[in-house]
């Protein structure tokens, strides 16, 4: 009988498994696809979101009439606005600026207040999303913050539900599941259940360049030097949420922003499914590790939300063709890196003084300098702007570095084509960083070189 529902929540979980056949065509084993949009926030978050806020009502934490907080993305945010439409509360949730404008409108929709904070910033500084969903949590009378990360009613969501879905529909067969990872309670919950199981199945975390969860799990060291911008929405963190349970998941693989954007597209295009982006970076993850899938094996990807939220993104020609993500021939910043023409990313210290930078800048004759903070990059300093400030304020050389700079400079894959480098080269931005994610170097790229190739 078909399924009959008192109301919207009723209909969260239960979703397909789709056969995927064009993309992995080379692959051996069989791989299908959890199609999560199929849940009433088209998203996985619909379960978890549900689960929080149950779980916090019978704990008494979440009294009638409340206020929800929480730091989203825009996913999870939908699971708890969706659910407090139908139990009355009131949600406030904060995000970050790199999060795309569908998912900031999607949650207005449904009577949610958000706030935008700055992406580029430590999870412990004040204007974090993080930080800033906190306070409100503290300030605002009968409020509950849902804490997706750190709240283990996610991880738990995945293994009542998700994992035995997965077991019942594969008939128990089930070899390999490969899972973009963020807060980590989809992977940590459903591997946990399905190896209960199956002891023998393999669970394959998906991460990005920018994230620390990677090499975490390989060293047991959180390298604060591992983290940067990245682009790719979903999955990644610059800290360790409780949710992750490096345990369960066998290996992290990186896939790259390039790699995770085409990839997307390509799933609407050749499976005819309009997934998100990190179902992009999750299938691409996929193909990078194929030859660890066997024949008579049943691999299962997440593909955890759906691409409605990312036409102005990764479905967008022009966004794609900003940050070089669709192909062009022509001189690229990979031979501007071969031809010694640009040189790698030196760097200074937010807290140090003015004049340090202006010595640095001096001896090594650069016009230009990223600035950092514990090693992460948080802004920039060029000559142009130093010197406007030092003839207003020659007092300013003994200030911190913090008080003066401008914007990071933006960055890009170093597949990028020149002409391309050659727009996001402006009077605001002098220079461009160039990543190679192949042998994690960073390299700058500024207006003199891009001049001598065209």
């Amino acid at each position: 009988m078909p399924k009959v529902c008192a109301n919207i929540l009723e209909a969260i979980g239960d979703t397909p498994l789709v056969r995927i056949n064009s993309i992995t065509r080379a692959i051996p084993a069989a791989v299908y696809a959890k199609l999560e949009t199929f849940n009433p926030g088209n998203s996985i978050k619909d379960r978890m979101a549900l689960k929080m806020i149950e779980d916090a009502e019978r704990a008494g934490e979440l009294k009638p009439g409340g206020t929800i907080i929480e730091g989203t993305s825009g996913n999870t945010g939908m699971g708890l606005a969706i659910a407090a439409v139908i139990k009355g509360y009131k949600c406030i949730f904060t995000t970050t600026d790199k999060q795309s404008k569908e998912k900031v409108d999607a949650l207005q929709a449904f009577g949610a207040e958000v706030i935008v904070c700055p992406t580029n910033v430590e999870p412990d500084d004040p204007r974090s999303y993080y930080s800033v969903s906190s306070r409100l949590a503290q300030e605002i009378p009968n409020a509950w913050k849902a804490n997706q990360y750190d709240n283990l009613s996610n991880s738990a969501a995945h293994y009542e539900q998700t994992g035995p879905e997965l077991w019942k529909q594969t008939g128990g067969k089930l070899d390999h599941l490969v899972v973009g990872v963020g807060t980590g309670g989809t992977a940590s919950g459903t591997g946990r259940y399905l190896k209960e199981r199956n002891p023998a199945l393999k669970v394959w975390g998906i991460d990005t360049y920018g994230s620390v969860f990677k090499k975490y799990k390989e060293t047991g060291i959180f390298d604060k030097h591992e983290i940067y911008p990245y682009i790719t929405e979903g999955i990644g963190e610059d800290f360790l949420p409780r949710n992750v349970d490096f345990s369960v998941v066998d290996h992290f693989e990186k896939v790259t922003d390039k790699d995770a954007a085409v990839m997307t597209r390509r799933i609407a295009r050749e499976e005819g499914i309009f997934a998100g982006n990190s179902a992009g970076a999750a299938m691409a993850g996929v193909l990078q590790l194929q030859r660890h899938f066997r024949a008579g094996e049943v691999v299962v990807v997440i593909f955890h939300d759906h691409g409605s939220r990312y036409l102005a993104k990764m479905f967008n020609d022009e966004w794609m063709r900003e940050r070089g993500f669709l192909e062009k021939s022509g001189l690229t910043a990979r031979e501007l890196v071969s031809m010694g023409l640009s040189g790698e990313l030196f760097s200074v210290e937010a807290d140090e003084p003015v004049q340090h930078a202006l010595r640095v800048m001096s001896q090594h004759d650069f016009s230009q300098i990223s600035i950092t903070r514990d090693h992460r990059l948080v802004g920039s300093l060029n000559e142009s702007q130093l010197y406007r400030v030092l003839v207003e304020r020659p007092e300013v050389k003994n200030e911190a570095l913090e008080t003066v700079m401008q914007p990071a400079f933006p960055f890009v894959d170093i597949s990028t084509p020149v002409d391309l480098l050659a727009t996001m080269i402006t009077p605001e931005s002098p220079a461009v960083l160039v990543r190679d994610f192949k042998t994690a170097k960073t390299f700058i790229i500024t207006r003199s070189d891009v001049i001598r190739v065209l």
